[in-house]
């Protein structure tokens, strides 16, 4: 990507600690044929310093991570969240962990390199287990392709408008 102004949606997560591999999966099912023109998806699995440093080159003006996180409701909840600058909260210098890199610690690991990106989303889905080993529970596999669709529907948003709908919220059932 070398204009500005592009999307990156980025695939976290850690294929062997179960429900953690949920954004990974996500990506390899979404199909970037169906993604806008500007749009790049990328796996980055636990290179989660790989893609702060990807970020410094200032060509993303808009990321999308798509992660297991904590949200309120049962394992398989699936949400669409807008990250600001205040979601931050301070940066207390702490050692980077390398392999184990969230999405917050993403973005403040780039905000210490000295870089920015416009605006942050992250479709997450509530895991159900975090423990060793490959393969997502029942309930995170079945939530995979609303999160495809979420994903899908958040980057036409942006591209069609320029804005998104946030906090968009699907039932495990859905």
């Amino acid at each position: 990507m070398s204009a500005r102004g592009g999307v990156l949606v980025a695939g976290i997560g850690n294929l062997f600690l179960g429900d953690d591999g949920f954004g990974v999966e996500v990506l390899r099912r979404l199909d970037p044929a169906r993604l806008p023109d500007g749009v790049r998806a990328a796996d980055y699995g636990i290179r989660g310093v790989h893609l702060a440093y990807e970020l410094l080159d200032g060509t993303v003006d808009t990321l999308v991570m798509v992660d297991a996180v904590p949200l309120d409701g049962p394992p398989g909840t699936l949400a669409v969240l807008e990250v600001g600058p205040d979601d931050l909260g301070d940066d207390d210098g702490a050692a980077v962990d390398a392999h184990g890199l969230h999405p917050l610690a993403v973005l403040l690991l780039l905000r210490r390199l000295g870089g920015s990106v416009g605006r942050v989303f992250v479709v997450g889905c509530r895991p159900e287990s975090l423990e060793e080993g490959m393969g997502l529970s029942a309930t995170v596999e079945a939530a995979v392709d609303g999160a495809v669709r979420l994903v899908e529907e958040l980057v036409e948003d942006l591209a069609r408008t320029g804005r998104a709908r946030t906090e968009r919220e699907e039932p495990a059932d859905a």
